[in-house]
């Protein structure tokens, strides 16, 4: 399906079901709107469970925390001299941080749909195929930033991933010619956290435009009463 008609296809859905069963004028454009959230809901929710999951994270090769650039470029040499399991925990607990954090992401998605206006559910009806993502981005990531944070530092020392780093950050500044591997570990896993969870969010959003079986809600259900 063309980016086109997914943008067609979710902007005409209600009016085009609704006209097929003979119920054009049950709706109003407000029930409309309300149907746009309880669907936004659904999708960020299931975002949400998908990324929280055990390997949610790590298991998922779109959304897997990588090694930072500078330990990815000391791995080999960290793995010939007996420190190979120490980089895969050290990943391993990135992304286990990562997984805890992720929870918090729901109240603020859901706060962000309550405060959507008409104008904004309609730019979101219209635009393209990761409309309500961009919305998403733009109204939360900040929040997301100050209440994932804090939860991936104690999380990142509760599962040892601090410790593990500055371990090998020692190690790699004890060989001849080689630099530190230091960066900013929490703010790192913070901001690779949140990018997966809006590939996440902008693939839920995708099933909404494209997939009926996803567009199932109360309101929904009404209206494809058999």
């Amino acid at each position: 399906m063309q980016a086109g008609d997914a943008n067609a296809g979710f902007q005409d859905f209600f009016k085009d079901a609704l006209k097929s069963l003979g119920l054009e004028q049950e709706l109003t454009e407000t029930e409309i709107v309300s149907g746009l959230k309880e669907a936004l809901e659904i999708g960020t929710n299931e975002a949400v469970r998908l990324v929280s999951n055990k390997d949610g994270y790590l298991k998922n090769p779109k959304i897997k925390i990588p090694l930072p650039k500078n330990v990815r470029r000391a791995e080999n040499l960290l793995r010939n001299i007996g420190f190979g399991s120490k980089v895969d925990e050290f990943e391993l607990s990135m992304n286990r941080a990562a997984e805890r954090a992720a929870p918090k992401a729901k109240t603020i998605f859901w706060d962000a749909i309550k405060k959507m206006t008409f104008t904004d559910a309609r730019q979101i009806l219209k635009g393209p195929e990761d409309a309500a993502t961009q919305y998403f981005r733009e109204k939360t990531t900040g929040q997301l930033q100050d209440e994932f944070k804090p939860i991936v530092t104690q999380a990142m020392s509760e599962v040892g991933v601090t410790q593990i780093y500055n371990s090998l950050d020692r190690k790699i500044r004890a060989l001849p010619f080689t630099k530190s591997i230091r960066v900013d570990l929490n703010q790192y896993v913070t901001d690779k956290a949140l990018d997966g969870l809006f590939l996440m969010l902008a693939a839920e959003e995708k099933k909404i435009r494209q997939d009926p079986a996803a567009r199932v809600t109360d309101l929904l259900k009404k209206v494809f009463a058999d």
